[in-house]
This record gives structure tokens, C-alpha cells and sequence, in this order.
């Protein structure tokens, strides 16, 4: 009976994925069509409704458009994966790295990074949630290079327990200079697990 019910839902899950890579070629090939007669306000809003689809599909999509010669396109898919909403931003990167397309889920999140400070906040809680410390030391330490260690800290303020850590620990990666000033600026903002002043 066991058997048989895992082989009912591995045949579930091949036909589920099967529809899946069917759709992305669907879409692609439409993408081509709109292209082709200029229509490329309909293609972008093709676009905008692919990158909102479950984040499993993300790569598929991806590909799709490569095998169709549209690989340019990935970059405006991956532009609007990186507007959706936390959790759903979150688990694109996660798909996209599960897939093998590490470098699409690299430039996700570093478009992520421009995000306000709450926004990148919880994408960071996300990643973490799912397992991610590697996704999660990126899109932090992508923070810290772009902003200064006042605007890093606010990042860290939805929930220090969870935050400070893993800042602390990116600002360590990249230079003794760039712990130094976190360290200070979480230190006058009062967070809780700020390093003591050495």
C-alpha cells in the first residue's frame, strides 16, 4: 500500500513538473511572438506575471527563454522577481540555487540589496528560515558595501537576535575595519548583541 501510494505521488509530481516545464515554453514562445511584433508593453507585463508565478517555476521560466534565444530577457524576469514581496523574493533565490542557476540567484539578491531596510530585513529572516546561511551572508554582506554602517545596522533592527548575528559575521568576512564600524554603529543604536567596545 505504501509503495504504490509513493509511486502514485512520484507519478503526481512528474506530471506536476512535466505541465510546469510546459507552461515556461508556452510563455517563452508567446514572449518571442510579442517581441517580434513589437508589442513590448505586452511583453513586459508577460514578464511581470511569469516572475509572480510560484517560485519553482522561476528557473524553468529561465531556461525556457534561453532555449528560445531570448536569453536578454532573463534579465528583466530576475529584475522582477527582486520586486516581489519578501518570503516570495526568498524562495525565488532558493529555487533558482536548487536548480543550479547560482549566479541568477546572486544577482537576485543583489538587486534585493537596494531594497528599504525592512524589506531586506525579512528576506534575510526568510533565507535564514529556509536553511540558507550562504544566500544569507551575500545579501548581508552586499548591504555593507553599498551602504554605510548606520544604514547596515537598520537592516539588523526588525529582530537583533536573529540579525546581528549574521551581520557581525559578514562585516568579519570582508574587513577588521568594516566589524569595527558595525560593531559602533550597533553599539549606538543600543541592539542587543553589539560586541563590547575592545
Amino acid at each position: 500500500r505504501d509503495d504504490a501510494a509513493r509511486e502514485q505521488d512520484a507519478e503526481r509530481q512528474r506530471e506536476l513538473r512535466a505541465a510546469a516545464v510546459r507552461e515556461a515554453g508556452d510563455t517563452a514562445a508567446a514572449l518571442g511572438l510579442l517581441r517580434a511584433s513589437g508589442r513590448s508593453g505586452d511583453a513586459y507585463a508577460l514578464l511581470c506575471e511569469a516572475a509572480a508565478r510560484p517560485a519553482s517555476r522561476l528557473p524553468l521560466i529561465a531556461e525556457a527563454l534561453e532555449r528560445a534565444d531570448l536569453a536578454a530577457e532573463v534579465a528583466t524576469l530576475l529584475w522582477e522577481a527582486a520586486c516581489l514581496p519578501p518570503p516570495a523574493l526568498a524562495e525565488g533565490v532558493c529555487a533558482l540555487a536548487d536548480a543550479g542557476r547560482a549566479e541568477d540567484a546572486r544577482i537576485l539578491l543583489s538587486q534585493a540589496v537596494g531594497r528599504p531596510a525592512a524589506d531586506v530585513a525579512h528576506t534575510a529572516l526568510a533565507l535564514r528560515a529556509a536553511g540558507r546561511p550562504e544566500e544569507t551572508a551575500f545579501l548581508l554582506t552586499g548591504v555593507l558595501r553599498t551602504r554605510t554602517a548606520e544604514e547596515a545596522v537598520r537592516v539588523a533592527e526588525p529582530v537583533p537576535a536573529e540579525l546581528v548575528p549574521p551581520l557581525l559575521d559578514a562585516a568579519a568576512a570582508e574587513s577588521p575595519h568594516r566589524y569595527r564600524d558595525l560593531a559602533h554603529a550597533l553599539r549606538g543604536a543600543g541592539l542587543p548583541g553589539a560586541p563590547e567596545a575592545g
